[in-house]
């Protein structure tokens, strides 16, 4: 993987890049549509292409559970499997076996848990975790970490560093293909000095690029925002930072003038299956009966597939009636919204006036709001 910056904005972090990967390049900031179990929910890898995207995620955690990483390596690796040819990145399941606090075991080996699909009891560490990402064969993969609950005492989040950075080492050390770039996951919590001492441990091992992990966990958008622009001073300026599982536009908006540069969210996807869909404006939720008879589109700037063919009323009407289509045609919106969302920050960095963009962007809510 290389990854080259080529614009930074002026009175911030802000700035845009180019990752190659060996499936293709991706201009950054970049949002990754998250498809846990190597789907997408509702679209097909086509709808994901004409949305714009050109990287996805998927779990580590969910793929070997079901069908199985080498299964998925014997028919071809996860691009083949599910028909994508644009970039992978897959998370180490760290998070995923954060969630079963109830069903899991932690040790410096790594993590006993029990499968939340038929109670079997597994053991994923560093080392599982590098094998079951090389059997994917995704283009970026993630360090195995400790992700620290919120809120948490100190010395909780300090053992959460220490496992994390222990794990990080035997991950590079676990390391075979030199086809996939590995990310190190900053964590530390809300505490500073933890959040130093993780950065620059994780950054001596000399990763392809940064992630913050521990984020959008419980904490209000001011401490995350405290904490980003505490850690991006403790990441190099010539790597790609991740911040991973923040979705809101706006958090990503905010995060971008900090210098992230990629994300990923379930937030369009689960949303759409929901009936809320973004716009510039704000979310509507097309549920309401307001749309019954409104024949605009559900964004009148938008050019996704859904916006060029079908009208509100006609979105309320499948959601209403339960129709499998109503699903695909607001996930298009919402993952082409973020797409757009994402351009629109690039372009603004490039032209030199991302203020303006920030500006815009907030009141075109703040009016949408009222």
């Amino acid at each position: 993987m290389e990854f080259k910056v080529t614009h930074r904005a002026d009175g911030c972090r802000a700035r845009t890049g180019i990752i190659k990967t060996p499936h293709g390049c991706i201009e950054t900031p970049v949002f990754m549509p998250v498809g846990t179990q190597g789907s997408v929910k509702a679209v097909s890898p086509e709808d994901l292409t004409d949305a714009g995207a050109t990287i996805i995620l998927a779990n580590t955690y969910h793929l070997y559970l079901r069908p199985g990483a080498n299964l998925i390596r014997r028919l071809g690796g996860l691009h083949r499997f599910m028909n994508w040819n644009g970039a992978i990145l897959t998370d180490s399941g760290g998070f995923q076996v954060y969630s079963l606090a109830k069903l899991r075991e932690i040790s410096e080996r790594g993590v006993v848990f029990r499968s939340h699909l038929d109670g079997s009891k597994h053991l994923i560490g560093p080392e599982e975790a590098m094998d079951i990402q090389e059997a994917l064969g995704a283009d970026i993969v993630m360090t195995f970490d400790e992700c620290a609950p919120y809120p948490a005492d100190y010395d909780y989040v300090l053992k959460s560093v220490q496992l994390t950075s222990l794990w990080a080492r035997r991950c590079m050390d676990r390391r075979k293909r030199g086809d996939q770039a590995l990310f190190g996951i900053v964590q530390g919590g809300m505490y500073r000095d933890l959040r130093e001492k993780s950065a620059g441990e994780i950054v001596a091992m000399q990763f392809d690029g940064y992630a913050l992990g521990g984020l959008s966990v419980g904490e209000d958008a001011e401490t995350r925002q405290r904490v980003m622009d505490e850690v991006m001073g403790f990441l190099p300026a010539a790597a790609p930072v991740y911040l991973m599982g923040v979705g809101k536009p706006e958090d990503i908006v905010e995060a971008v003038r900090r210098g992230v540069d990629m994300f990923d969210c379930v937030m369009p996807t689960r949303n759409a299956r929901n009936g809320a869909l973004f716009t510039a404006t704000g979310r509507i939720n097309i549920k309401n009966a307001c749309y019954a008879e409104d024949e605009r589109p559900v964004e009148e700037n938008c050019n996704c597939y859904t916006c060029a063919n079908y009208s509100r009323a006609y979105l309320r009407h499948l959601f209403m009636a339960r129709e499998i289509l109503a699903y695909r045609l607001n996930t298009i919106h919402n993952i082409s919204y973020y797409c757009r969302l994402m351009s629109r920050m690039r372009s603004a960095i490039k032209d030199n006036n991302f203020d303006h963009f920030c500006l815009e962007f907030y009141e075109l809510k703040r009016n949408g709001m009222d």
